[in-house]
């Protein structure tokens, strides 16, 4: 299906106390290359073509806990980062300033904590 007006989805958008910093540690996990730097807001283009990644500042930003708790910043969004080689992505993620996540719902994936504490899972490609 398709709308009159071409609507897409093109990136997602993190928020983040320090942009520029979240930002460089996607792209060293992604490997794709810093697009537009400005103060309070950075992008990282898809180099293969698909939706890309946004930073923008949150001055008041509470991470999010995960798992998720009663009364406590709840996580409202996650990326799922696919590898060919799930031990090897994930000692790559951590050597980028990832945090293992102590819980994990499936034996798959590994959840991962990025250095603003938002919550992403490394899967292998294809399972």
């Amino acid at each position: 299906m398709t709308t009159a007006h071409n609507a897409r989805v093109t990136g997602v958008t993190l928020i983040s106390p320090d942009p520029p910093k979240l930002a460089r540690f996607h792209a060293q996990l992604l490997g794709w290359p810093i697009g537009v730097e400005e103060p309070g807001w950075v992008t990282l283009p898809n180099t293969d073509g698909g939706m890309g990644l946004a930073f923008h500042i949150e001055d008041v930003y509470t991470p999010p806990t995960w798992p998720s708790e009663p009364g406590k910043q709840i996580m409202q969004m996650h990326l799922e980062v696919l590898v060919d080689d799930l031990e090897a992505g994930c000692v790559h993620a951590q050597a980028c300033g990832a945090t293992l996540a102590e819980y994990r719902p499936q034996d798959a994936d590994s959840v991962h904590l990025d250095p603003d504490g938002h919550p992403f899972c490394i899967s292998i490609a294809g399972q």
